[in-house]
């Protein structure tokens, strides 16, 4: 074995070690230079490259919920159809913005390219109808109606069409069974705006893109139950738009589903009768201006008055809901939202105002007695009353003598109620009121739930008025500027009312009572406050606050949270006073009463009928026709803005509702099996294990012929039309 000098291997352990060092330190340069070349060299163009590797979000929206009727008929529900949309952010980033892509998206569709072109602008104060009212970054719906040719060839070519998808889709519909369109009760959906967005960002129910919601009616107070959660996907795309990886995957829940209180077979009936009635009375002549009635709008509610919940409710002029569904068009939008069609988008049962006329008149007897006025004396019922220089008098000027104020109610005598009112004013202190002014008539008034919200589940309720001493001075107030500017003393009609108005229109004076206490002057009422007042003298003096929703069922069918009667008062009168105005209700249909004519062969021992007739008179209009109703389980108002007198132009309509109700014709007889309703309902559909609703079938409604309105022999003859009537 050959024997190595130390010296030698030493010598190439160290070379080694230098070579390794040298090899280390050069690993080291090299890979020096390869980070400055990547981070300092090439940094922004990697650093850019790695801004395109993104995360995209896939929202599958969620299946809204249906809204069906307390039997499981649907109302509102849902239809897949081939759904064309376009994406405005992209069409925007391209050289044309788009032009290209809409003008060969409009040669597919059948549409012009201005149509393509309005469907995806954007809504603002300057754009009309059509235009996108929601957020800019979602898909914009520009057809709903495609077909399954036009969707292939969208579909087969992806290069012409970059923006442009074509998929089935879930697409709100709202089905009118039987006819009943139940439009400004359902109300409608639009799409989601970039405001609503951020602010309901914080909130446990935040909006996506997109997201539909409702504008009005049931479709907006339920709009967070019906809508849903929608199914957002992540995933990583580079920057060619190619999938990387998914990176996260939020599973979407449909919308509940929501039970009204609405009959779809009553709401057939309303709808039908109210607009029947509105067509009758155009026929008609006002015979204080010698010209036809114009019946220009009308509303309807049939409310269960034990319970407050609303059987149905009716609005004249209506619309179709579906012209909303996919955007509207400009046609449909300026019909909806113009004068010359009377604002359709109104539900008059909520919103619409108008004086009460004689339907008032329950509350200023109630007022009366809890003055100290005795329900069974009796008080003059004379052709006119006099107030100084002033006189007012009954409709069409007829005396009864002296009567009780459940006769007063029958004959609807409107002196009784003038002195009445009149007799307060002063002893309440006249236009110097006393420090402890009781104002019987005006907190009664209130107390009924008049110049208040009832509390319906219906966006956009008004409060009505209410024109107490504080509302004068609140009105005068504001106003003074102007009828002090405007006034003059001896000029014109005008000019002198507003010189007076200037000096003293903060004063309640004493004709402003005598015409509050028939409900006119500055009354303002709702049809939805005088039946929920009518409902509570039915049920014994609870004012329930009216309710649509009756309950709301997930979508798997395992869980029902009931929306239960709620009250919100009490009638201020004690269960004499409501007995006894029951029976000045039922004496309006017996024989002599103001409904009586509309009301012959109803079968009143069987089934009580109480009613009041109401004629309004609006400045500078034709009158407006009241009638409010009830029986043990139902309530019913209706009135005919421009229509003429209560019974007169509501009285059939109101007839026909409840004889299709009860199953009963012209001459009182019943048939069970025809009768839509013998009473409320209280069960809800039918719910499969699957969570599905049995929906039975509805038959659209078929009004009685001439011949079964005309009373039979046997029934005797009709009541006759009285001389004056409410």
């Amino acid at each position: 074995m050959t024997n190595i000098p130390e010296t030698g291997r030493t010598s190439r352990v160290q070379i080694r070690l230098i070579m390794i060092q040298v090899l280390v330190l050069s690993m080291f340069i090299t890979l020096g230079g390869r980070l400055w070349y990547l981070q300092i060299r090439n940094g922004q163009e990697y650093y850019d490259e790695a801004k395109s590797n993104h995360v995209q979000r896939v929202v599958q929206p969620a299946v809204r919920g249906a809204v069906l009727d307390a039997r499981g008929v649907p109302l509102a529900d849902n239809e897949t159809r081939l759904v064309v949309s376009a994406s405005r952010t992209a069409l925007m980033k391209m050289k044309d913005r788009g032009k290209g892509v809409m003008t060969r998206l409009a040669d597919v569709l059948d549409m012009t390219p201005k149509q393509v072109m309005e469907k995806v602008r954007l809504c603002d104060s300057e754009t009309p109808a059509p235009c996108w009212n929601g957020s800019p970054y979602q898909p914009i719906p520009i057809t709903l109606e495609a077909t399954t040719q036009q969707a292939l060839q969208l579909r087969e070519r992806p290069e012409e069409f970059p923006g442009i998808t074509a998929e089935p889709t879930a697409v709100r519909r709202y089905p009118a069974p039987g006819g009943a369109r139940t439009a400004q009760v359902l109300g409608y959906l639009s799409p989601v705006t970039d405001e609503e967005i951020q602010k309901a960002k914080d909130t446990d129910s935040p909006h996506l893109r997109s997201d539909q919601v409702g504008r009005s009616g049931i479709e907006r107070t339920y709009d967070r139950q019906l809508r849903g959660k929608a199914q957002v996907t992540s995933y990583e795309v580079d920057n060619l738009g190619r999938v990387m990886h998914q990176t996260q995957s939020d599973p979407g829940v449909a919308g509940s589903t929501l039970v009204t209180s609405i009959d779809a077979r009553v709401q057939s009936v309303a709808e039908y009768e109210l607009q029947q009635a509105m067509k009758t009375v155009r026929n008609e002549t006002d015979k204080i201006t010698g010209r036809k009635y114009e019946a220009d709008s009308g509303a309807v509610v049939v409310m269960e008055a034990k319970t407050g919940r609303v059987v149905a409710m009716a609005s004249q002029p209506d619309y179709d809901p579906n012209s909303w569904v996919g955007g509207i068009s400009a046609k449909d939008y300026a019909s909806l939202t113009s004068q010359k069609s009377n604002y359709p988008l109104l539900n008059r049962a909520i919103q619409g105002q108008a004086p009460a006329g004689s339907i008032f008149k329950v509350v200023s007897a109630s007022a009366a007695v809890r003055a100290g006025y005795a329900f069974d004396d009796k008080y003059n019922c004379s052709a006119s009353y006099s107030m100084g220089n002033r006189s007012f008098a009954n409709f069409e000027s007829k005396g009864h003598g002296p009567i009780t104020l459940a006769e007063a109610l029958k004959f609807s005598c409107n002196t009784v109620f003038y002195a009445l009112g009149h007799k307060e004013w002063q002893r309440d202190g006249g236009l110097k009121p006393k420090k402890d002014a009781h104002d019987w008539f005006y907190r009664t008034a209130r107390e009924f739930g008049l110049g208040s919200e009832t509390g319906i589940d219906l966006p956009n309720e008004v409060t009505g008025r209410i024109p107490d001493r504080q509302w004068k001075k609140n009105f005068w107030a504001a106003n003074k500027d102007s009828w002090c500017k405007q006034g003059k003393k001896g000029g014109t009609y005008v000019e002198q009312i507003a010189y007076e108005s200037c000096l003293e229109g903060n004063q309640l004076k004493a004709f402003d009572s005598i015409n509050f206490a028939i409900g006119q002057g500055d009354v303002l009422v709702t049809p939805i406050q005088m039946a929920t007042a009518y409902s509570a003298i039915s049920n014994g003096g609870t004012l329930f606050n009216p309710t649509v929703g009756k309950a709301v069922i997930s979508p798997d069918g395992k869980h029902i949270e009931m929306i239960k009667p709620q009250a919100h008062g009490r009638l201020p009168i004690d269960a004499q006073t409501i007995a006894n105005l029951d029976k000045g209700l039922r004496m309006v249909v017996e024989p002599g009463g103001t409904a009586a004519w509309r009301f012959g062969g109803w079968p009143l021992d069987k089934i009580p009928m109480r009613a009041k007739t109401g004629t309004a008179q609006v400045y500078g209009k034709q009158t407006t026709s009241w009638l409010a109703t009830y029986t043990d389980d139902f309530t019913i108002v209706m009135t005919i803005s421009q229509g003429g007198t209560g019974s007169g132009a509501s009285g059939p309509a109101v007839r026909n509702i409840y004889n299709a109700i009860y199953g009963l014709d012209m001459a009182g007889k019943q048939d069970v099996k025809k009768a839509l309703l013998l009473g409320p309902e209280t069960k809800l559909p039918r719910i499969r294990p699957d969570g599905s609703i049995d929906s039975p079938e509805i038959r659209p409604y078929v009004p009685p012929s001439p011949e079964e309105l005309a009373p039979p022999a046997l029934a005797g003859p009709p009541a006759a039309r009285p001389a004056w009537h409410d």
